[in-house]
């Protein structure tokens, strides 16, 4: 008996593992470094600026410099919930389980349909984009505070600074574009439970053409799909966090 072939583990962050199982690709590990990727990613005017980052003198540090503490702590600690907030309780992720029972009988006694023709991924994708947006602007703000408390500490952690400075400069246009892919990946996913849903219910249709009850189409795969992207936006926040999440290490070490 044939068994079909099982996909490698694939390690990496959360976000890159949930797409792959999403999107249905098997996904092979890459064979590059992290320094070779990073040369083809920097142009050659971020290599120049992050290597007199790395080798030229300490920036000078201002003396009177206010000290790391449960302020900023407890800032990072808001914004990251404010941002979870947001992704959990936006209202076009509510599922319907939020709809009262009035909708519930409206859907009982509606006529048969194979799939709510009507529900479109675009909603969805204007959501994603938003809250990415707002995940931008709210961790870019935070990053930029860090970055300015630890250049007043020391020279060894105002270089670190700079380096980091350097790196979202350098980097921030090939993260907009790799993150802007996710919502095209979750088009594709949207689309097929879509069209899972409308096999279910046209498969039931003919199993039982003669049965007047026959089913209707269900919200489960929408609901399933909100899931979904509320798990890839949570997965991608915490990719967003881990530059604060280096710069709060430096602080809390020094």
């Amino acid at each position: 008996m044939l068994q079909a072939p099982q996909r490698s583990a694939l390690s990496g962050p959360a976000l890159v593992r949930l797409l792959a199982r999403l999107a249905e690709a098997d996904v092979a590990e890459s064979r590059q470094s992290l320094a070779d990727r990073l040369s083809q990613w920097l142009g050659w005017t971020d290599a120049i600026a992050l290597s007199s980052a790395l080798d030229g003198k300490p920036p000078a540090v201002a003396g009177g410099a206010r000290a790391f503490g449960r302020a900023e702590e407890e800032e990072c600690t808001r914004v990251r919930r404010s941002l979870v907030s947001a992704i959990a309780s936006d209202s076009v992720l509510a599922g319907s389980r939020r709809r009262g029972s009035s909708s519930l009988s409206a859907r009982m006694s509606a006529p048969r349909v194979a799939v709510d023709t009507q529900t479109d991924y675009a909603v969805f994708r204007q959501r994603y984009l938003a809250l990415q947006q707002s995940m931008e602007t709210a961790i870019g703000t935070l990053r930029g505070r860090l970055r300015a408390l630890l250049a007043s500490q020391a020279p060894a952690l105002a270089r670190l600074a700079v380096v980091d400075a350097v790196m979202e400069r350098a980097l921030g246009e090939r993260e907009r574009t790799l993150l802007g892919a996710v919502p095209g990946l979750l088009g594709g996913h949207f689309e097929r439970l879509k069209e899972g849903e409308a096999r279910r219910v046209a498969e039931a249709e003919a199993t039982d053409a003669s049965n007047a009850a026959a089913p209707l189409a269900s919200d489960a795969w929408l609901d399933a799909f909100r899931k979904d992207m509320q798990s890839v936006l949570l997965a991608e926040l915490d990719v967003r966090f881990q530059p604060v999440e280096g710069l709060l290490a430096a602080l809390r070490a020094c």
